[in-house]
């Protein structure tokens, strides 16, 4: 090669070089100025969820194309977003994320493409995707291409749905139709003060309704992790947000194609968890918390709950036993004594369906009184609400264990996941009561006339509830029906699901044909 066209193409390769810093650098000011907020700036964040030196970045180049309100004059690369994939403890994952110092993240059509075009490779790839949201919704310089670019990112997320894994990271605001990308995703995680979701935003509420509220008092992490069950997790800062998405995605398969990952595990499946002897009262009405039940069963105490602090009469969580991932569905008699009503019914239906939907076995594990019962939540449509966890689980083909505690009463007992419904195997402590209801409820319904007529009716219901009890309540009732599998000993428990677990790996349940079912809503 010439001298003369070796030195040219040496000073191309510096040009390119230099202009890749400065695009990689950013404004100065705009970096000081989003440090000023106590956020870090976009690529601080893919540093923090991607293995080191692992992420590979698409388009940094890419400028938009339009004219008018001043945008002819402004053309940055990148668009205000950066896309691309890298390695999350070692396995592909993609990424986009907003870049608030350029137009406040805002999208127009080349930041949507962009955004397109990774989804479209994360699915045809078959590896998780993660939004860093931190952005200012449509650019209003280009009207409706900013507004069509955001039906695209809809139509996407809805597609890839159930095929792999989708996670949104709010950490700046997120408001108007952009909010609805996150909400068509699995998991949604926040960061207080920061990170804000509404569909209007405090002035447009004030002016319609009167009520004046904060952002973060309309839509903060708190709001969504509380209140709304918008958002999955909360945290106090993005380095803890980042690293626990970055351990739900060592937890999760890349996606419905493979089985979720298996790490070696130190704790022995044949462990004796004596302490459940103790935890779990055989009074009925006294509470107990069903995680500590949770973690003496599944491997090292540890696990993920979806969803804390939202719904919490119903415990969804993610753990594993003997190295294999599951998904654990619970009631929780330390919340409204475990009863299943709306909310909880919704958050269940919704995690038993992405268990499902990514190859995770279910444990389901029963302390339910029933469903909650009052005019709001009939008023609230909890018969609709209900049906969408029993649906969930009549529709799940994956491993289904269901281990009943203690109290498993009327419709709630059926809906979480017993025989009739389909579950695989069904287990059951000796301190288990299975019934349509309450002995002391049911006695004054089938021997009220008995009750009525007695000179002392209060000693005849007592021996009448003993006579119930002891007909149709006791421990090996159902077992005595194969209505349970086994009436076991609450030491052996994990040993027990992580043999049933392994005899069950094999399992193929095909569905019936069709375009897709009609859930309730």
């Amino acid at each position: 090669m010439p001298e003369s066209d070796t030195a040219s193409t040496r000073e191309r390769v510096a040009v390119l070089r230099r202009l890749r810093d400065e695009v990689r650098a950013g404004d100065p000011r705009a970096t000081a100025a989003q440090h000023g907020k106590g956020k870090l700036t976009v690529r601080e964040r893919l540093e923090l969820l991607f293995d080191e030196g692992s992420f590979t970045e698409l388009e940094p180049l890419r400028r938009h194309r339009a004219t008018g309100f001043g945008l002819e004059d402004r053309r940055p690369y990148t668009d205000g977003v950066i896309t691309g994939w890298g390695t999350v403890h070692g396995r592909t994952v993609f990424a986009f994320a907003h870049d608030f110092r350029i137009f406040g993240g805002a999208l127009g059509e080349a930041h949507a493409q962009k955004i397109h075009k990774l989804m479209d490779r994360a699915l045809a790839t078959g590896a998780p995707l993660v939004s860093l949201n931190d952005g200012a919704g449509a650019r209003i310089q280009e009207g409706v291409s900013a507004l069509a670019g955001y039906g695209g990112i809809f139509e996407r997320n809805t597609r890839a749905s159930g095929v792999i894994p989708q996670i949104s990271v709010m950490l700046g605001p997120c408001a108007g139709g952009a909010a609805y990308s996150p909400a068509l995703t699995d998991f949604v995680f926040m960061v207080r003060d920061t990170s804000q979701m509404f569909i209007t935003g405090p002035d447009v509420v004030q002016a319609v309704t009167g009520e004046k509220v904060s952002q973060n008092g309309l839509g903060g992490a708190d709001v969504h992790a509380e209140t709304s069950g918008v958002a999955h997790f909360a945290y106090d800062d993005e380095e803890s947000c980042l690293e626990e998405v970055r351990y739900l995605l060592s937890l999760l398969p890349a996606g419905n194609r493979e089985t979720p990952p298996v790490v070696p595990c130190d704790d022995p499946p044949d462990r004796r968890c004596d302490a459940l002897l103790d935890l779990v009262p055989l009074d009925g009405n006294r509470p107990y918390d069903m995680r500590a039940v949770i973690e003496e069963i599944v491997d090292d105490g540890e696990h993920m709950e979806i969803h804390e602090r939202w719904a919490t009469s119903v415990l969804c969580t993610l753990a594993r036993l003997d190295g294999h991932l599951v998904g654990v569905v619970a009631n929780q008699p330390l919340s409204l004594a475990g009863v299943l009503d709306i909310e909880s019914s919704e958050k269940a239906a919704r995690f038993v369906q992405f268990c499902d939907a990514f190859n995770i076995p279910l444990v389901t594990l029963v302390d339910v009184p029933g469903f909650l019962p009052g005019v709001d939540q009939e008023h609230g449509g909890i018969i609709r609400h209900g049906a969408k966890l029993l649906y969930a689980y009549c529709n799940a083909t994956v491993p289904r264990i269901q281990l009943i505690l203690r109290k498993a009463y009327g419709g709630a007992y059926i809906v979480m996941d017993s025989h009739s419904i389909g579950c695989d195997l069904s287990f059951a402590w000796p301190t288990n009561e299975i019934a349509v209801m309450g002995a002391e409820a049911a006695a004054n319904v089938v021997f009220r006339r008995q009750i009525a007529a007695a000179e002392d009716p209060g000693t005849v219901r007592g021996q009448l509830v003993k006579e119930y009890t002891a007909e149709l309540m006791h421990p090996y009732y159902a077992a005595e029906r194969g209505l349970v599998d086994d009436v076991i000993d609450p030491a052996l428990t994990r040993q027990t699901l992580i043999a049933a677990l392994e005899m069950l790996r094999a399992k193929h349940a095909p569905l019936p044909a069709r375009k897709h079912g009609n859930p309730p809503t």
